[in-house]
């Protein structure tokens, strides 16, 4: 027991000696020291300077006896806090002892230690790294993997009355939050471990363990805010309705994979390999990677899929979801080993930009072809002038995101600018501006067209003067007002008023030539009946189309009360004015009664039944 106990005595002075003695003076000085207590210790110790091969393989051997118990075991070293420290101080004293005999390396029997030395340094590595390996397994599944499912943010309280109670998934709106992934004391071992390995050269060794396990980690959370793993031709051949679904998903999982799962995978590795900061980068590359992939591919995908009009505001959406999360692309991914995910990030988010600006194309497009067969019964709203309208309507609710779309035609960085000044409502120079002005003059040539149609010049002039209505409303209440500005306004509200004008003109001329009266001599006879003869044309001009335009359709109320009121202001003196004359006739006069069909109130009346349309004949407003 006493030998025991002075082997013991000498590890500890030899360990001393040879953590503080950098120079042969100080080590002279400790082993003086030692000496005064115990010449035996100045035996031991001076036989352990590096003078020869002998003191080195009496190192290694202990080494080796000490190592090998603990590398053999079955049980993990890091389950006992005892053991992983010893084993930490084996693996600094191997590291240091290498380290401290390199330089004799050419002598033949050092060299040899050297190796053996290695190779057991070797063995302790891939212990090492199992290890970290186990320790990372046992945390993570320990973590709470429903914190963020399906982009919600589960909260349970801590102490809950009602065991049976479900616990409430609220939406996430602050993504100010990082996760701890680890617990506190997993990572200060997992960072002992890692520096040991560092300092054996095994780091990348190292970031590999750590990789493979962070990375399934992020797979699965991925997997548990619905995101399914799929190729780029899986999202092309996917229903539209699907790929709607996939993309809300998908707007969810990437928020919260930016925002949160990637700042704090980014937190964990500068923890666990905190000083070695090429390993730490290269650690978060390797582990984001493929979900950073999985994510840009689908957004990819979205970008090169179809360009029909319908699918603009799902892709706005990816496309504004990346725009968003760029700062968070440049934050995460700046070091040398992200940075092409960082490229790739922008090349996606520019080529769904590219996708928009075809979307309106293919709207372009669709103007061009809708083919003018049918008219609209009653001269009402055109279907295509309510798609396109209610459409870019809804498109200009994104209009900071357009207009920076399409200002990347023009200018390569993408930014927000404001095109007026003041309090300027003229045409904006935005080319968004422009690309909405030019889809409203193909929609008017494409309603000129259809106007063709219509035999009835009155029914023409009807026609486009509650199609071009409809869209300067449109046009006023929404954005589309800030893009095209008072100018276009006013313009086209004239296009309406002459429309109108247009109306009555064909409408309403012939019936009030015959009740214009010429003042030319002739009899009293010949007069009254040439009155009655007017008045009969008058009647057979009024049935007529009254009958006929109380079934054309006016859309908006304001337009049908003003059109009424302009018609009646315009027929009713003059109607008047023809019965004063008929009944101040000498001759007609007796018997007037008889050939007056409509009274003036009556005539007020039948204009007031005009543009009632039919039930289900399209000129409804929507």
């Amino acid at each position: 027991m006493a030998e025991n106990g002075e082997e013991k005595l000498i590890a500890v002075a030899r360990h001393i000696a040879k953590t503080l003695g950098h120079t042969d003076t100080m080590t002279d000085d400790i082993l003086q020291i030692f000496s005064n207590f115990d010449n035996r210790l100045r035996e031991k110790l001076s036989d352990d300077q590096p003078t020869s091969s002998a003191s080195l393989e009496r190192i290694l051997k202990s080494l080796h006896r000490q190592i090998s118990r603990q590398v053999s075991s079955d049980h993990p070293i890091w389950s006992d806090s005892a053991d992983s420290a010893t084993f930490l101080d084996c693996v600094d004293e191997l590291l240091a002892t290498i380290r401290e005999w390199n330089p004799m390396a050419n002598d033949k029997s050092v060299s040899a230690s050297l190796d053996k030395a290695e190779d057991l340094l070797q063995l302790v590595m891939f212990r090492l790294e199992d290890e970290f390996r186990t320790l990372m397994k046992r945390a993570v599944e320990s973590v709470d993997h429903t914190r963020f499912q399906d982009g919600e943010h589960s909260s349970e309280s801590e102490e809950e009355e009602d065991d049976s109670e479900i616990p409430i998934a609220h939406p996430i709106t602050n993504y100010d939050i990082l996760i701890e992934s680890l617990p506190a004391g997993i990572i200060s071992d997992l960072h002992e471990i890692a520096r040991r390995m560092v300092a054996a050269g095994y780091g990348k060794e190292c970031s590999h363990a750590y990789s493979v396990c962070r990375r399934e980690f992020l797979e699965e959370s991925l997997s548990r805010l619905g995101l399914q793993k799929l190729s780029i031709d899986e999202v092309q051949k996917m229903q539209w309705t699907e790929l709607e679904d996939a993309i809300e998903k998908w707007v969810k999982a990437v928020n919260v994979t930016l925002r949160i799962l990637f700042p704090s995978e980014r937190r964990l590795c500068d923890r666990v390999f905190f000083g070695f900061t090429s390993l730490s980068d290269l650690s978060f590359m390797e582990v984001s990677r493929g979900s950073t992939i999985q994510l840009l591919n689908f957004a990819d995908a979205v970008a090169i899929s179809s360009r029909a009009p319908e699918r603009l505001f799902k892709v706005l959406d990816v496309y504004e979801a990346l725009r968003d999360l760029m700062p968070q692309f440049e934050l995460m991914f700046s070091d040398q080993y992200c940075v092409l995910l960082r490229n790739e990030a922008l090349t996606i988010w520019r080529r769904l930009g590219d996708a928009i600006r075809g979307i309106f194309m293919e709207l372009e497009n669709l103007i061009r072809r809708d083919p003018a067969k049918t008219p609209v019964p009653g001269g009402g709203l055109h279907p295509i002038n309510r798609y396109v309208m209610n459409y870019i309507r809804a498109a200009c609710r994104s209009r900071i995101t357009l207009e920076q779309i399409f200002e990347e035609t023009i200018v390569p960085s993408a930014s927000a600018v404001d095109y007026r000044e003041g309090d300027d409502r003229t045409l904006s120079s935005s080319s968004l501006a422009v690309q909405m002005a030019w889809i409203m003059e193909l929609l008017e040539s494409n309603l000129e067209a259809k106007s063709k149609i219509y035999k009835d010049s009155a029914l023409l002039a009807v026609f486009m003067m509650n199609n071009e209505r409809y869209i300067v409303q449109k046009v006023k209440d929404s954005e589309l007002e800030f893009l095209l500005g008072d100018d276009w306004i006013r313009k086209h509200a004239a296009k309406v008023k002459q429309y109108h004008i247009n109306y009555q003109r064909s409408s309403w001329s012939k019936v009030l030539g015959a009740l214009k009266i010429e003042n030319n001599a002739i009899s009293p006879t010949g007069a009254s009946r040439s009155l009655k003869e007017k008045l009969k044309l008058f009647n057979s001009y009024f049935e007529e189309i009254c009958k006929t335009q109380s079934t054309w359709i006016i859309f908006d109320e304001q337009l049908k009360e003003d059109l009424r009121i302009s018609v009646a202001g315009t027929l009713s003196p003059a109607y008047r004015n023809f019965l004063g004359r008929l009944q101040s006739n000498s001759d007609s006069g007796r018997h007037a009664e008889r050939h007056i069909k409509f009274s003036v109130e009556d005539l007020e009346a039948r204009i007031t039944e005009l543009f009632q349309g039919n039930r289900g004949s399209g000129g409804g407003r929507k």
